[in-house]
């Protein structure tokens, strides 16, 4: 099984990219959050990948964020959920707000993206919200934030948390501010700034 690739992009599209590594064109399919966030064709790339293999197919799906891939994987696990409609979901909203109508129960958000009926929105929450609860979600792809505030963007999480929010509101809140000007934020500013932002 192939776990990532790591190469030259040398074709990009909405529908597949080809990564060149050491002069071998590796199809992958991605969605369209992981499509925008790429560089241009003939730059450097790294993708986490899932390997779809059956009797009449071998395909690659790569991510660029290891929550964008864990939620494909639990998507695909639902029945009735291929990987081309995982692919569609994960490109009709983005991983935080499909998680926040997920645990929500919001099925008239996710039945809004294309291929979704209400069936299938309504069997996504009911299967789904117990096994993306563990999810945590990253920042940003290629974030520079320091390692050294993890302690305290995870005390920031907690205290939300604590407060009665839900893990994936809260963190989704806190990365709005860390995009914004996180870097020069205090613990009390970050949860004081997510309060306004949440209510």
């Amino acid at each position: 099984m192939i776990s990532h690739l790591k190469g030259t992009l040398s074709q990009k599209s909405p529908v597949y990219i080809v990564v060149d590594v050491n002069g071998v064109g590796y199809q992958v399919f991605t969605s369209l959050s992981t499509f925008y966030a790429l560089p241009e064709p003939g730059e450097a790339v790294f993708l986490k990948i899932h390997t779809h293999v059956r009797e009449d197919a071998f395909k690659l799906f790569g991510f660029l964020t290891d929550e964008e891939q864990l939620i494909f994987e639990k998507l695909i696990s639902i029945s009735k959920v291929g990987p081309k409609l995982a692919l569609s979901i994960l490109s009709g909203m983005p991983p935080q707000d499909l998680m926040k109508a997920i645990m929500e129960n919001d099925v008239a958000r996710i039945s809004t993206i294309p291929g979704v009926g209400k069936k299938t929105a309504e069997r996504l929450t009911l299967e789904l919200k117990d096994k993306l609860g563990d999810i945590t979600l990253e920042f940003s792809p290629g974030s520079d934030r320091p390692s050294s505030l993890d302690g305290v963007l995870n005390d920031a999480v907690s205290a939300l948390v604590n407060l009665g929010y839900k893990k994936p509101q809260a963190e989704k809140a806190l990365k709005s501010i860390w995009d914004q000007n996180g870097k020069n934020h205090t613990l009390e500013d970050l949860i004081k700034e997510s309060l306004n932002v949440l209510s």
